[in-house]
């Protein structure tokens, strides 16, 4: 848990990925070496353990509760700390984030649950993130979904109900788009400008920092922290051609991870970048996603070098 009375949440996160044995097991060594690479770089102010890059919906209560117990131990006392709270149940969820709290956790980011994606309420939602802060009663961030992830994109009835709520301190906005980020952003800027409102859409950072932004959470920053932090400080210094210049070796590696289809593949995708760069010796994940097709590395490949890695 970051010591520092500091309340100022903003800044960019790296969202970590879960290695695992060859048998499927989480790798606690592999897992802390990546942690404490990550973590170390500069500009990087924090972590987003348990996101949907850490598997959080392959792992069971306690090994999510491990990761975040392993982050800790590395980093908890030099980085800010997000852990995500993926449950379908309320009370699933109350239990996670107290647990959360206790193992080192400074910020829980509420995913909504995935059965959202067919229908839900306003009211289920304001519900969800009550129930799930009943006990830790921490700092929260919400999650915007991607366009194309049915229900389970807030409407703006929702998100204007869901930033009043006190705990609230920031978004991870993944809307994958540019004018939905914008019109999203100013919809919290003008009902709860106290919450920040982080772009978090790997193939749009440029577009949507240039928007406004308080920082980022986004799994490339385990890939290329230093060109994601620097795109960051120079849209925010108004250094717009070094800016382009990152957003041109972003943007062919962001496409070829989570723009080519199957996008089910992202994840592998990730640890297969992190296992060629020599970060990840094993970049096993757990089935149904298989292991990606030579074709897919070769993609891989191609898009790290224009990366410039």
């Amino acid at each position: 848990m970051f010591t520092s009375e500091k309340n100022d949440f903003n800044g960019v996160y790296a969202a970590t990925i879960c290695p695992f044995t060859p048998d499927g097991r989480v790798d606690e060594g592999a897992l802390a070496e990546h942690i404490d690479e990550v973590s170390s770089r500069d500009g990087i102010v924090g972590l987003l353990v348990n996101g949907h890059a850490g598997e959080n919906f392959m792992l069971n209560s306690r090994e999510k509760l491990r990761v975040l117990e392993v982050a800790d131990e590395v980093c908890g006392k030099r980085s800010i700390l997000v852990n995500g709270i993926n449950a379908e149940n309320s009370y699933e969820a109350r239990q996670d984030t107290a647990q959360a709290r206790e193992a080192g956790a400074d910020i829980a980011l509420i995913f909504p649950p995935f059965s959202w994606a067919l229908s839900h309420t306003t009211e289920m939602a304001v519900r969800h993130h009550v129930i799930a802060n009943d006990a830790a009663q921490m700092p929260l961030m919400l999650y915007q979904a991607g366009v194309n992830a049915g229900a389970m994109a807030y409407s703006h009835a929702t998100l204007e109900a869901l930033v009043r709520l006190h705990h609230v301190v920031g978004i991870k906005e993944g809307s994958w788009e540019t004018s939905a980020y914008e019109g999203n952003r100013a919809l919290v800027k003008r009902i709860a400008p106290r919450v920040a409102v982080m772009a978090s859409g790997d193939e749009h950072l440029f577009s949507c920092f240039a928007l406004g932004s308080e920082g980022s959470l986004v799994s490339l920053a385990i890939v290329i922290p230093d060109i994601i932090v620097d795109l960051e400080r120079a849209v925010r210094e108004g250094d717009l051609p070094r800016a382009r210049a990152m957003n041109a070796r972003i943007y062919p590696l962001a496409k070829a991870i989570y723009g080519a289809s199957p996008g089910g593949y992202a994840n592998a995708r990730l640890k297969t970048c992190l296992k060629l760069l020599g970060r990840l010796k094993n970049d096993a994940v757990r089935s149904p996603i298989p292991a990606l097709p030579k074709s897919e590395i070769a993609m891989l490949e191609q898009a790290m070098k224009a990366a410039g890695l």
